[in-house]
């Protein structure tokens, strides 16, 4: 299979499973390949190993929050292309504020509307550099 005709592979990493099944269940049925984890060590791993084209992440969870993650993928040369959306329940401005300052491209505020991640995700996919601050 060519790269044009691939699945897009995109990772969600949320502590919550409802969360995961939701977007994970509206991801596949829109074509997109669909990566899971339950906790962050373990989805940073997953983008690590497996360099999904965009990640999905939630901002509270345990261990290492997502703002953590975002930081972190987006200063590292095999990972700083991937878009990410921060998918939370947190929705003041200055943890939208944080969002841009760690890189993150998206940020969409729980609960959400599925027409929004989804037009979120095809226009990061088009457009991988894009970013809040823009």
């Amino acid at each position: 299979m060519s790269k044009e005709t691939q699945k897009r592979r995109v990772l969600i990493v949320d502590d919550d499973p409802v969360i995961i099944k939701m977007v994970g269940t509206l991801l596949t049925t829109n074509g997109y390949e669909v990566l899971t984890a339950t906790d962050a060590p373990v989805g940073l791993e997953i983008a690590m190993q497996k360099s999904p084209d965009l990640l999905i992440l939630d901002v509270m969870m345990p261990i290492i929050n997502g703002f953590n993650i975002c930081r972190l993928m987006k200063t590292q040369s095999g990972s700083q292309h991937i878009p990410i959306i921060l998918l939370t329940s947190r929705d003041r401005d200055d943890d939208r504020k944080i969002g841009e300052e760690v890189g993150a491209n998206a940020y969409i505020a729980k609960p959400f509307k599925t027409e929004e991640l989804l037009n979120t995700i095809s226009g990061l996919l088009a457009a991988p550099n894009q970013s809040l601050g823009k």
